[in-house]
């Protein structure tokens, strides 16, 4: 594997709105090739994608508005941390907020990225368990409808049109395999 490129200058190209910025990366490989990137820089803490478990069989689904595509999809829940927020407390704080469930077992499977050719965007995948009635005020502006799905039907799920987010389908792959036993997330 070659070495990682050394970056000669970073600097910022224009604000695109208060939470990143687009900025230029100066990048010269370790075969002597040099490469300006535009990278967005995400500000904040990072995010969570929260896996609810229903029983030990059974995720709970949201359908939710996507302004992106201007339609209504099918996924899991998820959101921002807050300032100091560990990604177990902040799936806790979504889950309620969103689904009106609390979880006494939080498992912090993976980190995924976003477009990492050019975003620094990272969400904390969280598997959450033993799940208890709570709700929090949110920010949604209405009821996310709550469906039921079978982890052993991820391939009839992955079928619908209204299933496109790659981060709700990669969480719930990693989730399916965590809780059949075939990976186990590495502690640093």
């Amino acid at each position: 594997m070659p070495s990682l490129p050394i970056i000669h200058s970073t600097r910022p190209l224009e604000v695109v709105d208060a939470r990143s910025d687009t900025e230029l990366v100066d990048l010269e490989f370790s075969n002597g090739e040099r490469r300006v990137y535009h990278r967005l820089r995400a500000s904040g803490h990072g995010a969570v994608i929260i896996v609810p478990m229903r029983d030990a069989e059974t995720v709970i689904l949201a359908r939710e508005y996507a302004v992106g595509v201007e339609r209504y999809l099918l996924g899991l829940p998820k959101g921002r941390l807050e300032p100091g927020e560990t990604p177990a407390e902040g799936a806790d704080r979504e889950l309620k907020e969103e689904l009106g469930f609390g979880a006494r077992r939080l498992t912090v499977l993976h980190e995924l990225s976003l477009s990492p050719a050019y975003m620094t965007y990272k969400a904390h995948v969280v598997l959450a368990q033993d799940l208890y009635p709570e709700q929090l005020e949110g920010d949604e502006p209405e009821e996310l409808e709550m469906v039921p799905w079978k982890l052993a039907d991820l391939h009839e799920l992955i079928a619908r049109d209204d299933v496109t987010e790659g981060r709700s389908i990669a969480a719930l792959f990693i989730a399916r395999e965590y809780l059949a036993g075939r990976y186990r997330p590495e502690r640093s």
